[in-house]
């Protein structure tokens, strides 16, 4: 289960979600499923899921100018998920820092 959450978002507008709406976001594998993503968040947070949000944001165009050529390249595509977790209950971010 590990495999399927890479790390959290922790960003101002997931933590004032967190906050006000019970929804967290994370970084997963691009083969996890929203039942597998529900299953790990559940196992190791230790809180109820209502509801996962998927989404697949493509990687950026980079470009790089050094002293001989330009080189052209491309960030990796990730996964995200945003989980909402039932009223009452948190997921505290910072402790594992």
């Amino acid at each position: 289960m590990s495999q399927i959450i890479i790390r959290p978002i922790v960003t101002e507008k997931m933590t004032a979600q967190g906050e006000k709406e019970n929804r967290y976001g994370f970084v997963v594998a691009r083969e996890s499923n929203k039942v597998q993503i529900k299953q790990a968040v559940e196992q190791e947070y230790k809180v109820t899921v209502t509801g996962v949000r998927t989404m697949i944001t493509h990687g950026k165009r980079r470009t790089r100018f050094t002293k001989s050529l330009v080189l052209r390249g491309r960030s990796s595509a990730t996964k995200k998920a945003i989980v909402t977790v039932k009223a009452g209950e948190t997921i505290d971010l910072y402790s594992s820092i």
